[in-house]
């Protein structure tokens, strides 16, 4: 264990004191972290806004900057994994878990209760989309891309340990290595268990959900924490295996299934509505967007609680899973220019992310809005599964829908547990098993705590909390980015520069012209 850092121990004691507080008291540990929350959702709510705006707006920058053709590597080094595969593991560790549990139940609720106007009509399903995409599009993705960028970039090329704390080098210096960079890795860890914690417990409940409807078994905690303790299992022998075999191989198997799912759904569902409704919808997003991403609602305390409860909540879960996709995504996209890089993370899993809820909640709206179904009467966790009930193939869809959710939980938390591991061993790229054994354990009793406690509610507390020191982090993370590209751009033109006079006398000396001698 000489390998591991004091943040391991450190995040190791918080872990557990958060862990024995709620399974010995878990109405005062659900009480304490609601109020909080409902200070921070009532005072910083701009604060996530104009953070989650600053990363989109940023990234877009750095595409057309100069800084694009920077690489997160040495000049020389090629990229490790090929493009689908690189795409296939950096969006399974994004979102896998979270498409399929909101995948219908996010837009059909905000059809049924949207952020403007009367619920239910065609302009609220127009909306819900919008709003749906939001929250999972561009602005998810650059908080992605710039925790990426970052730590690819002082990991490979400039050769600093992957650890947060590095990404602010060119502000703090040597005091990254001190107790100022202990802090900032411990709040990068915390953010990142309680981020992770919260889609393996959205996984347990909706993995509850489609076994309850295939064979009716209760939906209950105790079923769930089973859930929990199986797939924990699974993921610690796939941690074990390593990146380049365990979640590779299941990162590969997630694309697969869910293009199988997709494609099944999307035949069997109503087409042509869902390709009109996503193309309108794209539109209006896009139109939009700003008005969008800086709304907030001081005058209206209905709305104000509304965008609390989904917006804010998407920006602070975003920032608390960045250091998690970002160290994961960083690790396997070594050799790719900045350019490439941002342009790649950024554009492509937004149109995915779109066209996935299009299809699956544009199929939940139309079932409502046309056949008068009650889709948004059902539980989060089962929309899903109610949607299933209505098409052909149902039995055959839940089953592979259970397999995706299993994979995508087993990836997710392989990978978190790699990345706490290399936060804990001064950013080790292959932390010890052992470490990563203990934090798994550490992440999934986290998730079965806040199930306990207040299921989607205490997730969305422990969430909102502990991504508001991270996010002023992030900020001043941008900030040491910027300085870095400027600083290494000015010393290539000095070199340039200074090679220059001895390039010239060199052509001169080349071209000139010997005396012609006498006839």
């Amino acid at each position: 264990m000489k390998q591991v850092s004091s943040v391991f121990w450190i995040s190791l004691v918080i872990a557990v004191i958060f862990v024995i507080w709620g399974a010995i008291m878990p109405q005062h540990l659900i009480g304490t972290l609601g109020t909080i929350q409902s200070f921070f959702m009532k005072s910083f709510g701009w604060f996530y806004q104009l953070s989650a705006t600053f990363f989109l707006i940023f990234a877009l920058f750095l595409i057309f900057s100069r800084y694009g053709k920077i690489k997160l590597g040495k000049d020389d080094d090629k990229p490790e994994f090929s493009r689908p595969t690189w795409f296939a593991m950096l969006f399974s560790a994004g979102m896998g878990i979270g498409l399929l549990f909101f995948g219908v139940s996010e837009p059909i609720s905000h059809f049924s209760k949207p952020p403007i106007g009367e619920g239910g009509t065609s302009e609220a399903a127009k909306t819900a989309l919008q709003y749906t995409y939001l929250h999972w599009g561009f602005h998810a993705w650059a908080i992605y891309a710039i925790v990426a960028l970052a730590l690819a970039y002082y990991k490979f090329r400039k050769g600093y340990p992957g650890l947060v704390s590095a990404t602010l080098y060119p502000i703090l210096g040597e005091k990254t290595k001190g107790p100022i960079g202990i802090i900032i890795d411990v709040v990068a860890v915390i953010a990142t268990l309680f981020g992770v914690a919260a889609s393996l417990g959205l996984g347990a409940a909706q993995i509850n959900g489609g076994l309850s409807y295939l064979t009716g078994i209760p939906n209950n905690f105790t079923i769930q924490f089973a859930i929990v303790a199986i797939v924990t299992i699974l993921f610690l022998i796939s941690a074990a295996t390593g990146i380049k075999r365990g979640i590779k191989y299941l990162s590969n198997a997630n694309l697969g299934l869910a293009l199988i799912l997709f494609i099944v759904f999307i035949f069997l569902a109503p087409t042509i509505f869902v390709l009109d409704l996503f193309t309108t919808t794209l539109g209006s997003y896009l139109q939009n967007l700003p008005s969008m991403g800086l709304r907030l609602a001081p005058f209206d305390e209905e709305n104000a609680t509304w965008l609390q409860s989904w917006t804010i909540f998407y920006w602070a879960w975003w920032i608390a899973w960045a250091p998690f996709v970002g160290t994961f995504i960083a690790r396997v996209s070594r050799g790719r220019t900045i350019r490439e890089f941002i342009t790649a993370v950024l554009i492509i899993p937004t149109l995915v992310c779109a066209f996935w809820f299009a299809v699956f909640g544009g199929t939940g709206i139309y079932m409502e809005y046309e056949l008068g179904l009650n889709v948004s009467g059902q539980a989060l966790e089962a929309a899903l599964f109610y949607v299933y009930q209505q098409l052909p193939f149902s039995i055959i869809l839940v089953v592979v829908t259970l397999l995706l959710i299993l994979t995508f939980f087993i990836t997710s938390a392989d990978s978190a547990t790699f990345v706490l591991g290399m936060q804990a061993t001064y950013g080790s790229i292959e932390p010890p098993n052992i470490v990563k054994i203990v934090l798994g354990l550490v992440l999934s009793a986290s998730a079965v705590v806040l199930m306990l406690t207040g299921g989607l509610q205490g997730f969305q507390s422990a969430i909102i909390i502990s991504a508001f020191p991270l996010g002023v982090v992030l900020l001043f993370t941008s900030y040491a980015l910027l300085k870095a590209f400027s600083a290494e751009l000015a010393g290539e033109k000095k070199r340039k520069k200074e090679r220059t006079p001895g390039r010239i006398r060199a052509t001169l000396k080349r071209s000139r012209v010997r005396p012609k001698g006498n006839n």
